[in-house]
């Protein structure tokens, strides 16, 4: 039986897109990235402490948490954009404490009642898999990990080992947030990827741009894109919420057009 993930990707390069749960209209603009022609939609979960994420992001996880936004929320929200969309692959990406301190079971049970197809925990390495992983591949949930410029032959079986969906390629050693310019090496690190592994590969990181896009599409499995789009959820504030909700979707469709 093909996969969601499997389906999204025999189509040619995806287009991966993240929003942070409970900023925003949500549904809204989740809807939005769909309509715009997202292949594959990441979640973020709401946490205080979002490390590996740049201004952008972090500002968003503020903003959800500061209107209450809870786990519950973030699987509610989940399950209805399942019921919406039932083809298009969805992705939880967040930190270790929410998804575990429940117990790792009661978080992949969830994930499986919700739909979702993988998870990307950001602080859980594969030396911790113990904490996260049997409890998501018993509930047929991809462990989704990353894999950095730093991840050496030595480490990289590791990162591999136990993961699923696709391997998420963190662009540069650093944060999250949009860029200007790309490392160099970027292209040469993403085919020597390749030729350790049969999974997707999904650049993310610094994509921003329908120049990225064009560079990086006939090397990649995917582009994640992800502040580029939040920071266009921050103006909600400022304009109406349907403006918003249409900029996102057009914005997508832009990447859409370089990538297609």
């Amino acid at each position: 039986m093909t996969t969601r993930f499997e389906a999204a990707f025999a189509k040619g390069p995806a287009l991966v897109c993240f929003i942070t749960g409970g900023d925003g209209d949500t549904a809204a603009n989740l809807d939005a990235l769909v309509a715009g022609g997202a292949d594959v939609i990441e979640l973020g979960m709401p946490f205080t402490d979002p490390m590996a994420d740049g201004p952008a992001i972090q500002e968003a996880n503020l903003r959800s948490l500061a209107k209450g936004t809870r786990t519950v929320d973030i699987f509610a929200e989940a399950a209805a954009f399942r019921s919406r969309h039932p083809e298009v692959p969805l992705v939880l990406m967040g930190y270790a404490n929410p998804m575990t301190i429940r117990g790792p079971e009661w978080f992949a049970t969830e994930c499986a009642k919700a739909g979702v197809d993988g998870v990307i925990c950001v602080d859980t390495p594969p030396e911790e898999d113990a904490e996260l992983g049997p409890a998501l591949r018993a509930q047929g949930v991809s462990l989704i990990r990353l894999a950095t410029p730093t991840t050496d032959t030595a480490r990289l079986p590791a990162v591999l080992e136990g993961s699923s969906g696709f391997l998420y390629y963190v662009s540069v050693a650093g944060i999250t947030g949009e860029r200007t310019a790309l490392p160099p090496e970027l292209i040469d690190n993403v085919g020597w990827l390749r030729t350790q592994t049969d999974l997707p590969i999904c650049i993310g990181f610094g994509i921003s741009a329908p120049e990225h896009i064009k560079l990086l599409s006939p090397v990649a499995d995917g582009l994640i894109v992800g502040s580029a789009i939040v920071r266009r959820i921050a103006t909600a504030s400022e304009k109406p919420r349907e403006q918003v909700v249409r900029e996102v979707g057009e914005y997508v469709a832009e990447l859409l057009a370089a990538l297609k």
